[in-house]
């Protein structure tokens, strides 16, 4: 009997030895059991000591076992991986495919066990691993897979989700149109909007908790696929407007919506589509905004009729702080004005422009223009000096070529045409109340000095 009990203690010892001999892998530990777990702690503690010293070449395979037998361990065995394995890369540039795949499943790994890290978590993983993805590869990425990553990380985590991950799927999503750009099109202008909604609610939570440093990021990377989508010219005005009639309607009851179309339609320059009025007409009813105001000016406008245009954009003025919107829509209506012949109101509406937006070329081709439209009826009696409110013209033009290079085409043809309006040296020479260099005031209306030369100068 007794004999019989030790060997059940024996089987006992024996099968418990055994199950403690298990790696972390095996065994679902940290380190694992037993001599196991001996060894994931040594080999850490080696390759650690190695690492600091950057003795990559011993560090790596003590790194390696660990790594592959005891993953759970330590998120330093991820932290030192990523630096081993690019070191890796670099003894071995003919296996870098390989490598960079380890790599990716690397960073796979960690999510897998410590993923729910309150700091360092799935999404901030996701960020790395893209980063690394993006630059490893170079042209060679596929897009496909890197929106795969991005785009799942996105929807698990919405607006909590890293912002530069937002930024990522931006990029793509972008790179996917030049997969096949009828397929990815729609898709594109989709995540833009995605993306900009889910930073703006970052940036909202920011500011609720006084955040600076969540501030700027939300800010930074909004500005960024803002930019990346206006200059992508993916968005065409057709393709917006295909898009997004039938969208318009069916959420004509959803302001924030509204809101982001009206804007997004306004950043790819398509401010004359139809969808455009709708969404302003829409949004105007629940919320009046400078944005919606100046929609329904620019539908008004179309359509020829001024006075509800110019009401319109007197409303958007109104609502916004935005200095260079002001002074667009100051221009609008100066624009106006000028159409109407009323040119002492395009010019007051012009100088408007220019007080809030300086650089506004075509404000000061307004005022030319209406200079020049109303020379006949200045000095009326006097053919010469009627020629001098050309002086004034082509003083406006100049300004408006020396602030704003958008206009220096428009605004140079024109000074060719009007300077050859200049009275002659000669006329000069025999009008008694003119002489070259010297100021001279234009009347009427005008009220305003100019500097006489003739039409060789």
């Amino acid at each position: 009997m007794k004999i019989k009990r030790i060997l059940c203690v024996a089987v006992f010892l024996a099968t418990l030895m055994s199950a403690k001999a298990q790696t972390g892998v095996a065994s679902g530990t940290k380190f694992g059991l037993g001599q196991d777990s001996i060894n994931c702690l040594t080999n850490i503690s080696l390759y650690t000591q190695d690492f600091r010293v950057n003795n990559f070449q011993d560090a790596y395979p003590r790194w390696k076992v660990a790594y592959e037998e005891c993953p759970a361990a330590t998120t330093n065995l991820y932290i030192h991986g990523v630096q081993l394995l690019k070191w890796q890369l670099e003894q071995e540039p003919a296996n870098q495919e390989a490598i960079i795949n380890d790599l990716m499943a690397l960073y796979d790994k960690r999510i897998k066990y410590f993923g729910d890290d309150a700091r360092y978590g799935k999404d901030w993983i996701v960020a790395a691993k893209a980063t690394d993805y993006m630059s490893l590869k170079g042209d060679n990425i596929d897009p496909v897979v890197l929106y795969g990553w991005l785009h799942e990380v996105t929807e698990e985590f919405q607006a909590k989700v890293d912002p530069k991950i937002l930024s990522y799927l931006m990029f793509a999503s972008y790179k996917l149109i030049g997969v096949d750009i009828d397929k990815y099109r729609e898709q594109y202008i989709n995540d833009f909007l995605r993306c900009s909604a889910l930073l703006d609610i970052q940036l909202e939570n920011a500011k609720a908790a006084n955040d600076e440093t969540a501030i700027n990021n939300a800010t930074a990377y909004k500005s960024q696929i803002e930019e990346g989508f206006t200059a992508s010219g993916v968005a065409d005005c057709e393709t917006m407007e295909s898009v997004y009639a039938s969208k318009i309607e069916a959420n004509k009851s959803d302001l924030d919506f509204l809101k982001q179309t009206i804007t997004l339609f306004r950043r790819v320059g398509c401010v004359e589509n139809e969808a455009y009025f709708l969404a302003g007409g829409y949004a105007h009813q629940m919320e009046p905004t400078a944005e919606s105001a100046g929609a329904l000016g620019t539908q008004a406008y179309r359509r020829n009729d001024f006075a509800t245009a110019e009401k319109y954009y007197s409303e958007a003025i109104a609502l916004t702080s935005d200095d260079d919107l002001k002074g667009s829509l100051n221009y609008l209506i100066a624009n106006i004005a000028y159409t109407q012949k009323n040119y002492q109101k395009a010019r007051q509406f012009s100088l408007r422009s220019l007080e809030t937006n300086p650089n506004n070329g075509r404000a000061y081709m307004v005022i030319a223009n209406a200079y020049a439209a109303t020379a006949a009826s200045i000095f009326s009696d006097d053919p010469v000096l009627r020629k001098c409110v050309y002086f004034l013209v082509v003083d406006k033009l100049e300004r408006a070529r020396q602030v704003d290079p958008s206009v220096a085409n428009d605004a140079t043809s024109a000074i060719s045409t009007y300077r050859g309006y200049f009275p002659t040296r000669e006329e000069i020479f025999m009008h008694p109340d003119l002489a070259a260099g010297e100021s001279i005031l234009i009347p009427g209306w005008i009220q305003e000095r100019t500097t006489v030369r003739d039409s060789n100068r």
